[in-house]
């Protein structure tokens, strides 16, 4: 999710990464892809224990009002996740709207989480911020920063700090566009290992449907793997801070991921022949 770039000399790492939102989102919703485009950033480097600090932004711009709309936004999004924007380029005269933002941000080299570096054995963590909406245009999209204050929203994000700071994970992804059995396969993937887990055992939101809620988008979630030992610690912290977590399965040796329930599983990707996330 980040590129880390080490400083010689100073106990610090830069965390660089980059989102564009999808067109459909931004022609649908404007205002949602703008504070979007902050949320997927932020959610970004919280994910490897680090603190974001600024962002820019380039907007493609072919319609003013909704323009207008997506930069209110990225404003609101900058305000509620604690993050300044320090920039940007615009296209005046693009064909299409658009909206990318790129983030800078900082973590002690000795409390970053990689999202390549799962053992075998581990624990496998699927941990969701529950308290949320489904937006009204798109459905797989769980809303659960909007209605909060930036304290409570920024809340969240101490949880991970903590777990990086204790050295409680061995890895860490935010549930992305893939949901939550993708990011998890993305992880696997990236650490050259395999995972088995119990999908009844994922956090979700009373009434709502297994199936659909796999592939979910949430404002705050993310997989996390961590030993036998610290498993518990890392769920304590995340339940402190309003997150819901389960351990729902462990990291295999063998290189693919079964999910199922009841002692049924299916194997849903096998990295040997899928390749998701493109490391070589």
């Amino acid at each position: 999710d980040c590129a880390i770039i080490e400083l010689d000399g100073n106990n610090e790492l830069i965390l660089f990464a980059a989102d564009g939102i999808w067109h459909k989102l931004v022609e649908a919703d404007p205002y949602f892809a703008g504070y979007c485009s902050v949320l997927v950033n932020v959610n970004d480097i919280v994910a490897k224990g680090g603190k974001p600090m600024a962002i820019v932004d380039v907007l493609g711009l072919s319609d003013q009002e909704k323009s207008d709309k997506i930069v209110a936004g990225i404003i609101d999004g900058c305000k509620k996740f604690g993050v300044a924007c320090v920039g940007g380029h615009l296209h005046p005269d693009s064909p299409m709207l658009s909206i990318s933002v790129a983030i800078l941000g900082l973590v002690h080299k000795d409390h970053i989480i990689f999202s390549d570096t799962a053992k075998i054995g581990d624990s496998i963590i699927i941990a969701i911020d529950l308290d949320g909406m489904f937006h009204s245009k798109f459905k797989l999209a769980w809303d659960t920063t909007s209605h909060k204050s930036p304290e409570k929203v920024q809340e969240k994000f101490e949880a991970i700090y903590r777990i990086a700071e204790e050295k409680l994970a061995t890895a860490c992804k935010d549930i992305s566009n893939p949901g939550s059995i993708g990011t998890l396969a993305m992880l696997l993937e990236a650490s050259n290992v395999g995972g088995k887990i119990d999908v009844e055992k994922i956090p979700r939101p009373e009434n709502i449907n297994l199936l659909k809620w796999v592939k979910v988008y949430p404002g705050f979630g993310v997989i996390l793997t961590s030993s036998k030992n610290n498993s518990k610690k890392c769920i304590k912290i995340l339940e402190d801070h309003g997150i819901s977590a389960s351990i729902v399965g462990k990291v295999i040796q063998e290189k693919r991921l079964f999910i199922g329930s009841n002692n049924k599983y299916i194997p849903v990707f096998d990295f040997l022949k899928d390749h998701i996330s493109g490391k070589p």
